[in-house]
C-alpha cells in the first residue's frame, strides 16, 4: 500500500529529501507498482516520469483532489517497472529514459528508440555512456498492409517556418487510417546543460526551452527554484509574472486563431489576428524591453519592473483588443466556409483527452476542465478571477472557441493585475546556499500544464533538473485526433493543437 496523507494506517515510506511544496516519496518495487495503478485506475493522473540516471521519478495528481504527489524508486541494477504496459500515455517518457540514461522498462510493450536517432556518435550521453558509429539508425514504423492501404511520409523538413517531426500516414485514398509521428529531431539536452549550471545560466536555458513559452518555462523554473530555497518573492514580481504570462498567452492565442484560419484559406483572420499579435509584443517591449519577454522572470523576482507609462500603455493596448475581440469573433463564426472546415473536423475523444491528461485548450476543449491556475490556484491567481473555456465538442471549432474564452479571461486577468498591482521590490535574496534541496512547480502556459523538478547542490548550483513540456501528453492525440480525416485537413488540425516540437524534444 501506498501511503496517503488520507490513510495514516498505510505504508509510509521514509519521507526523502526535503522537497518543496511536495514531499518525494522513496517507494520500493510494490510502492512504484502501486502508483502506475493509480493512473491506469484513473484514480490519478500522470504529470511527468523521468530519471536522474539512478532513481525513476514519477509525479502524479490525483483526480478527486487535485493534489500532487512526487514518488522515486532506486534502480540500481538499470532497470524499473514499466509504467507504459499499464498506462499508454507514458511509453515516450519511458523511451526517453532508456535513450539518455539506458535504464529498463521492464514490460515495456515499446522498446523503440524515440529521442535517439543514432546520430549522437553514443548511446545514453547522461548514464554509462557507449560509443557508436552510424549515420543514424533505421526506424520501425507500424506496417500499412492490404490494398488500397498506402504510406504517405512528411517531414522531418516542412515548408514554411516550422520546427523538424516526421508524419508517417497509412491512408485509404484520401482518408488517414492512421498516423504515426516520429519526433526528437531538435534534441537540446536541456537537463543535461542544466546538471552543474549556475542558477542564472540554468534560468536562461529553461527560458530557451520553447520560445513561445519562454515567460511560462522561466515561471515554473523560478518558482521551482524558490520552492528548494524556501523563499516567497515580492507580492509585485509575483503580480508582474502573472502580467506577462497573460501577455505571452494572448499573442500565441491570436497567432494561432489567425494561422488556423489561413490554413483553412482564410488569411483575412490572419491579418487581423496578426495585428493583435504585433501589437501584444511591442507593448511587451515597450514595457519589459523584450518581444517575447525573454530572461523577465528570474529566481527571486524579476528582473524588469512595470513604469506607470508601461501600465498607460497596457491599459490603452486592452481598449483596443477589447474593440477587436468582437469582430474577429463575429468574423469567425459568421464565416460559413470557416466552419465548413473546422466543425466535426479532428475530434479528440473526451475518453483520450482525459487518458493521457491533455492540459492547456486541446483538453479543456475535450471535457477536461484541469487548469494549473485554477486547479493548483498558484499565487497571484488564487486572488484573481477568471473563467475557463466552455465548448467541449473536441474538434478543430471547440479548440478555436476555447481559444476565444481565454483571450476574453486573459483581458479581464491583465486588467485585474493593473488596478491591483503592488508597490515594493521585485527581487527576493537568494545569496545563502539551500545547502542541498528539491523544488517543483506546476505552471499554466498558454498551451498546457508546465512541470519542473529540479535538485540543488549545497553551492546552490543545479544538481539534477528535469523539464516537461504539455506537448508530451498531446503530441499522441493528434495522431488520434486525425484518424478518419482527409489528408488535405492535417495542416488544420495540426495548426489547432500547435504541439511544440522544441519543448517536447528539449
Amino acid at each position: 500500500m501506498l501511503f496517503t496523507p488520507e490513510d495514516p494506517n498505510s505504508t509510509a515510506p521514509a519521507p526523502a529529501a526535503s522537497c518543496r511544496p511536495w514531499a518525494r516519496e522513496t517507494v520500493d518495487d510494490a510502492g512504484w507498482r502501486a502508483a502506475i495503478e493509480e493512473i491506469a485506475g484513473r484514480k490519478a493522473d500522470l504529470l511527468s516520469l523521468w530519471s536522474d540516471g539512478a532513481h525513476v521519478f514519477m509525479a502524479i495528481v490525483g483526480r478527486a483532489t487535485p493534489k500532487i504527489r512526487l514518488v522515486s524508486l532506486d534502480c540500481p541494477q538499470g532497470r524499473f517497472p514499466s509504467v507504459g504496459v499499464r498506462h499508454p500515455p507514458a511509453l515516450r517518457q519511458e523511451r526517453t529514459i532508456a535513450d539518455l540514461y539506458g535504464l529498463t522498462p521492464e514490460g515495456s510493450p515499446d522498446t523503440r528508440r524515440w529521442l535517439d536517432h543514432g546520430r549522437w556518435g553514443l548511446r545514453h550521453p547522461d548514464g554509462e555512456a557507449a560509443q557508436i558509429e552510424t549515420a543514424s539508425d533505421a526506424y520501425q514504423f507500424s506496417p500499412a498492409e492490404g490494398a488500397p492501404l498506402h504510406q504517405i511520409p512528411v517531414g522531418p523538413v516542412h515548408a514554411g517556418i516550422i520546427e523538424p517531426g516526421h508524419f508517417r500516414f497509412s491512408c485509404n485514398g484520401e482518408v488517414v487510417v492512421r498516423l504515426e509521428e516520429r519526433l526528437g529531431f531538435v534534441h537540446k539536452g536541456v537537463d543535461s546543460l542544466m546538471a552543474g549550471a549556475p542558477l542564472d545560466k540554468a534560468a536562461k536555458l529553461a527560458a530557451r526551452v520553447s520560445g513561445d513559452s519562454t515567460v511560462a518555462y522561466s515561471f515554473a523554473f523560478a518558482r521551482a527554484v524558490e520552492a528548494a530555497y524556501g523563499v516567497e518573492p515580492p507580492p509585485r514580481a509575483v503580480w508582474l509574472r502573472a502580467l506577462m504570462a497573460e501577455i505571452e498567452r494572448l499573442a500565441n492565442h491570436f497567432g494561432d486563431i489567425g494561422a488556423i484560419c489561413n490554413d483553412a484559406a482564410f488569411a483575412l483572420m490572419l491579418a487581423q489576428c496578426g495585428l493583435v499579435r504585433e501589437k501584444l509584443l511591442r507593448a511587451a517591449s515597450a514595457c519589459f524591453g523584450h518581444r517575447l519577454m525573454m530572461d523577465r522572470i528570474t529566481p527571486g523576482g524579476v528582473a524588469v519592473d512595470l513604469s506607470e507609462e508601461g501600465v498607460t500603455t497596457l491599459r490603452s493596448l486592452l481598449e483596443k483588443i477589447g474593440v477587436m475581440v468582437p469582430r474577429v469573433v463575429a468574423l469567425y463564426g459568421d464565416t460559413t466556409s470557416l466552419q465548413d472546415r473546422t466543425v466535426a473536423t479532428g475530434v479528440l475523444s473526451a475518453e483520450l483527452a482525459s487518458q493521457y491528461a491533455c492540459g492547456g485548450f486541446i483538453g479543456r476543449a475535450s471535457g477536461r476542465r484541469f487548469d494549473a491556475r485554477a486547479a493548483i490556484g498558484y499565487a497571484p491567481y488564487d486572488a484573481l478571477s477568471f473563467e475557463l473555456g466552455e465548448s467541449t465538442g473536441g474538434d478543430v471549432d471547440a479548440r478555436v472557441w476555447v481559444r476565444f474564452d481565454e483571450v476574453r479571461a486573459s483581458v479581464e486577468i491583465i486588467e485585474q493585475i493593473l488596478d491591483r498591482l503592488p508597490h515594493g521590490p521585485i527581487q527576493a535574496d537568494l545569496s545563502a546556499a539551500p545547502g542541498g534541496a528539491e523544488g517543483a512547480a506546476l505552471v499554466e502556459g498558454f498551451r498546457g500544464d508546465i512541470f519542473v523538478w529540479l535538485r540543488l547542490a549545497a553551492d546552490g548550483r543545479i544538481e539534477r533538473a528535469h523539464l516537461r513540456d504539455p506537448s508530451w501528453f498531446q503530441w499522441p492525440l493528434l495522431e488520434a485526433a486525425i484518424k478518419g480525416n482527409i489528408v488535405a485537413d492535417f495542416p488544420l488540425c495540426n495548426k489547432s493543437f500547435n504541439c511544440s516540437y522544441s519543448g517536447h524534444d528539449l
